[in-house]
């Protein structure tokens, strides 16, 4: 199946054509670790996920490489600000080291949740830091670094003209319509390599290296992990739209003079999940996770499935209104899968029927990850009567391993929850709402299914009358 992707660089969609045949390796920029994910980053790492997958059904092996920053990098693009590391640990009065496993470990339990198949490295950039150290002397032999005494070692972008390129900046108008401050830079684009530790204090995280005792920049944690992971020249870079004008353009100007051009074939970056308030961000601290979703009684694979709703490159609007209306459709879907796997086993797989819906989806996600149009596809399927139960639920083990939706795992699940009998006493609360409704005591019983459901159950209205599901 063909591949086609847009890629950032040339602004375009292109056909995808792999470095080495029918492998792929792609880089994706992972979390900061100082506080947990909001469910804005987590539909970056979904996006990637579902590249992954879709790769993975065209019969690519995958390599994927996703970083874990656990070194204190400045809280702004422009080396200025706190250190993130050192101010989550005053935050939560926790080691620089403890604050990075403690969300590390959260991470892991939001990408689970969300049935993100892992990287398949994940590496930390304290584990790297003789590799950023070596990529910062090369640069420096090639004489595209300088030193601002008391504060590191920067790049000179002026040195590499084709800077901005990935966000359609041309360097001279950058340079020519900005202001150069005090800092010592010599071009206001210019970024740190290396910074020096300051000399009234000990950093928590610091290293010796040929410059004296200081961290490295953020960016080259970057470049340098993924080339030692990767190798020189790879794929794919993935990564959120915000990163293009200086995270991804910074690494493609430390990269490029060392490896040649180009490193990377393909960019590819998500859109934002915007709040009522726009991007959303950590800096308030007012935020919502994947767990604070779960805490409300959301599936997680709703969430997912409201994300594949939206096309990866335009934004996407979050509130509990369209995560309802989400949550909705997917228990619809699951209800009707549940449904076909109770008559499936009497039933023979049609393969040409099953090659030709096969073909039509993977074909539609392919064209730049149109997870909306394959949505609307799944639909089709379900409503299609000329398709047999056996088929359709060998095309959701499919659609499972295409989109990570566990349609099948949780209508198998709810299959079993509907076969269970409620205990006496939340029978006899549903009981009590039955009375309640025949007298129109509409408070009452909305109090009763109130009570029902933190038990762990559900009421269900039928044609039949109401039936009690534990729940999945």
């Amino acid at each position: 199946m063909t591949i086609r992707l847009f890629n950032t660089m040339t602004r375009k969609i292109e056909e995808f054509k792999p470095l080495v045949p029918g492998k792929m390796g792609f880089y994706s920029c992972g979390p900061t670790v100082y506080w947990d994910q909001h469910i804005g980053n987590m539909r970056s790492f979904v996006n990637s996920d579902i590249l992954k997958r879709m790769f993975i059904e065209n019969g690519y092996d995958v390599h994927h490489v996703m970083n874990i920053t656990d070194v204190g990098h400045l809280t702004s693009d422009e080396d200025t600000g706190e250190d993130k590391m050192e101010k989550g640990a005053a935050r939560e009065k926790l080691s620089v080291w403890d604050i990075a496993q403690k969300y590390i470990d959260s991470f892991l339990r939001d990408i689970d949740s969300l049935n993100i198949i892992r990287p398949t490295d994940m590496p930390r950039a304290t584990d790297y830091i003789p590799e950023q150290i070596e990529q910062v002397k090369k640069l420096q032999d090639l004489g595209y670094t300088y030193e601002i005494p008391g504060d590191g070692i920067y790049y000179d972008t002026s040195k590499f003209p084709d800077y901005g390129a990935l966000g359609g900046q041309d360097l001279s108008e950058l340079r020519a319509g900005a202001r150069i401050d005090d800092t010592g830079k010599r071009n206001p684009t210019d970024f740190a390599l290396w910074k020096f530790s300051p000399t009234d204090k000990k950093r928590a995280m610091e290293w010796d290296s040929p410059w004296g005792v200081g961290f490295p920049g953020w960016h080259i944690e970057c470049s340098a992990m993924s080339m030692k992971l990767l190798g020189p020249h790879f794929d794919i870079h993935v990564g959120g739209q915000e990163h293009i004008k200086v995270h991804h353009s910074d690494e493609i100007a430390q990269s490029e003079p060392i490896v040649g051009k180009p490193w990377v074939n393909y960019w590819v970056h998500y859109e934002w999940l915007l709040s009522k308030d726009g991007k959303m961000s950590k800096s308030s601290g007012d935020f919502l996770t994947v767990q604070d979703l779960i805490d409300r009684g959301y599936d997680p694979m709703a969430f997912r499935y409201m994300l594949l709703m939206g096309h990866y490159r335009q934004p996407l609007d979050f509130s509990f209104d369209a995560l309802d209306a989400a949550s909705n459709g997917y228990k619809s879907m699951v209800r009707k899968v549940a449904e076909l796997l109770s008559v499936a086993s009497a039933e023979t797989i049609d393969n040409a029927t099953f090659n030709q819906w096969h073909d039509k989806m993977l074909a539609t996600i392919s064209d730049n990850m149109k997870t909306a149009e394959t949505l609307v596809l799944v639909h089709e399927l379900l409503r299609d009567t000329s398709v047999n139960s056996a088929t359709k639920i060998a095309l959701f083990e499919f659609i499972d391993r295409l989109l990570g939706l566990q349609f099948i795992d949780r209508a198998k699940k709810l299959n079993n929850a509907e076969s269970e009998t409620a205990p006496a006493e939340i029978q006899a609360l549903a009981d009590e709402r039955a009375a309640a409704k025949s007298a129109k005591d509409w408070a009452r019983a909305d109090e009763l299914r109130a009570q029902i459901d933190a038990a762990g159950w559900s009421v269900v209205d039928t044609r039949d009358g109401a039936k009690l599901v534990k729940k999945i």
